[in-house]
């Protein structure tokens, strides 16, 4: 017979250790509810984590290297009316963290460099537009200022938060959306939803890019796409309720490529994918144990490895980036599990063995940076970017210059599509003034088949004198506009999004005593205003906001408080026909009640 040939991978022992007890962090109220999210986010520097607590929601900060016993008076971050459902740190800024809650808004915080020592209600951008309750937020992968939210309503909300205004408004899903998730280079978003749909979405034209129906189990399934964004990968249940692992290709979604079961247990499995590796972690909700698959690109499309066993449960998971993890010690992933019944919340090292205590580099290939490859008004124009990476041995920048704008094209048959469209930029430069390597000077053209659309991509390059040019147009344009800010009677100076001013109500100053803004330039008084968007429009108006190109978006933007405040109405005027329809049978039914009265008392008289 012939003998049993193994397959080989560098990932086959792979193993998860947790840290010692004094690293870990104790004595968490952590929160008691029953919603499928992570409650805990984690970045090199901090540590949030969803707290239990009375009249309203909060959560603390933690840093990530001071283990041990948290002070049960430890200050919290609180400011939502309801229970908080979902944290995500910002990519780009160790600083700023998003928060969902119960109370249908989405919050942004300014955390302070040195930490929290007393209690922080005061927030930085609220939003509010979602009809009840948020229950998952996502920031934008490469762009700055831009945040998906999920809610309850059944809408998704494409957030512009240095703005504090809406890009779009997604309102495609019929039932409750399980959750979200970003491409890699952010030109597109998948969502699971109860209604057994696996939808890729543009957030820039709000069409579906392509729907098909996905796991078919009654629970909640999760979805994260692949480093190419051309595949994805979804957990769910099977409808005898096992779990399950699945992998699509955007490019033909009829089919999954492959469905495997994993077991019959009923907690929801949250996938967390490394791209820089192909690895796929499986944390199953009331599980002990972690699971991960290699992915790759034969036909079994992907494999077990092995898993990480525990005894205790978990209720969710904080994922460290990978910039954050400890290289010396071949750490590929580090978790922050969450243990309800302890109230403990214990760290988790995935390692891959080595002898050797150089570099590795085939394990620890560039990764995405903390540097944000676009702007938020950049990205809202249609131009769509690869993250800037970053060598985790000495900290290099390799940034990918090519830049594509994407424009929605209308079908003769009348439904839309994206199409990626020549208009690319190679600049001499990436933000923040990173280096980028020099472009060929001709790229070829590649063709992409999706959902039988071909999809175009031609990409050119400009000459060195002009890239440098337009690179040195728009950082004047940008000092211009940070020269006519306003300083006195002006918010914090040091927060991220206090560029443009926001808020729900003009302030009534006299005019002798205001800038041209409308603020208070009185040296006697400061004034915090924060940025509050609402359905209704705000009576101060920022400068309009404009694209590298010196595009104005302000017509977009009114037309879009219009549709809104048009939305408004109209569902208040169903309302009130609703009401009236309901009181007219009310009236019928009395009526007819006394005519039957007075016709049984006449018979009774004769």
């Amino acid at each position: 017979m012939p003998a049993f040939r193994m397959r080989s991978s560098k990932f086959r022992h792979v193993f998860g250790k947790p840290f010692r007890k004094e690293m870990c962090f104790e004595n968490i109220r952590i929160s008691k509810n029953a919603h499928d999210g992570c409650f805990c986010a984690v970045n090199p520097k901090n540590i949030a984590v969803i707290t239990e607590s009375a009249g309203g929601g909060a959560f603390i900060v933690l840093p990530v290297n001071q283990g041990g016993r948290v002070d049960v008076n430890i200050p919290k971050v609180s400011g939502h009316a309801g229970a908080i459902l979902d944290l995500k740190w910002n990519p780009f800024n160790n600083q700023i963290i998003a928060s969902g809650s119960d109370d249908s808004t989405v919050k942004i915080w300014q955390i302070p460099n040195e930490g929290l020592y007393a209690n922080l209600s005061e927030w930085q951008v609220d939003l509010h537009g979602h009809q009840r309750r948020v229950a998952y937020i996502d920031w934008h992968p490469t762009a700055s200022s831009i945040l998906l939210s999920a809610g309850y309503d059944f809408k998704c909300f494409i957030w512009n938060v240095e703005q504090a205004e809406p890009v779009n408004v997604i309102g495609c899903h019929t039932d409750t959306i399980f959750s979200i998730a970003w491409s890699r280079e952010g030109s597109m978003f998948a969502t699971t939803c109860k209604d057994k749909k696996l939808r890729v979405i543009d957030p820039r034209s709000t069409n579906v890019i392509v729907e098909t129906t996905g796991h078919v189990g009654n629970k909640a399934s999760k979805v994260v796409f692949m480093e190419d964004s051309m595949r994805l990968i979804t957990t769910g249940f099977s409808r005898q309720c096992d779990r399950q692992l699945a992998l699509w290709d955007i490019r033909n979604m009829t089919n999954a490529q492959r469905i495997e079961g994993i077991d019959c247990s009923n907690g929801v499995i949250q996938p967390y994918y490394d791209p820089d590796v192909r690895v796929v972690f499986l944390g199953g909700k009331g599980d002990g144990n972690i699971r991960y698959y290699e992915i790759t690109d034969d036909s079994s499309y992907f494999y077990y490895l092995s898993e990480y066993m525990s005894s205790s449960p978990q209720k969710g998971f904080g994922r460290m980036p990978k910039v954050g993890c400890d290289v010396t010690k071949c750490e590929i992933q580090r978790f922050y599990k969450i243990h309800a019944a302890k109230n403990l919340l214990e760290p988790v090292s995935m390692i891959v063995p080595r002898k050797s205590e150089q570099f590795q580099e085939d394990i620890f290939p560039p990764t995405a940076s903390t540097i944000p490859s676009l702007t938020a008004d950049e990205w809202v124009s249609g131009q769509n970017r690869e993250p800037i990476l970053v060598s985790l041995q000495d900290g290099a920048m390799q940034a990918n210059p090519v830049i594509t704008t994407y424009t929605a094209v209308t079908r003769q048959g009348g439904s839309n599509r994206p199409m990626k469209r020549a208009n690319t930029i190679a600049s001499s430069t990436v933000p923040n003034n990173v280096p980028a390597a020099e472009p060929a000077s001709l790229k070829n053209i590649k063709r992409l088949s999706v959902n039988e659309d071909i999809v175009t991509i031609e990409e050119t390059a400009h000459s060195l004198s002009q890239k440098r040019a337009m690179f040195e147009q728009s950082t004047n344009n940008n000092n211009n506009n940070n020269n006519t800010t306003p300083q006195s009677g002006s918010a914090d100076q040091n927060s991220h999004y206090q560029k443009r001013v926001w808020s729900p109500v003009s302030p009534t100053v006299p005019a002798s005593t205001t800038t041209p803004n409308g603020l208070p330039s009185t040296d006697s008084e400061k004034i915090h205003v924060r940025k509050v968007w609402h359905m209704q429009p705000s009576t101060i108006s920022p400068s309009p906001p404009t694209d590298h190109n010196g595009h104005n978006f302000v017509n977009d933007i009114e037309l879009k408080k219009a549709y809104f405040r048009q939305q408004e109405e109209l569902n208040s005027l169903k309302e009130q026909l609703r009401l009236k329809d309901k009181r007219i049978m009310q009236l019928e039914d009395e009526v007819q009640r006394l005519r039957t009265g007075s016709g049984d008392q006449g018979e009774s008289n004769c």
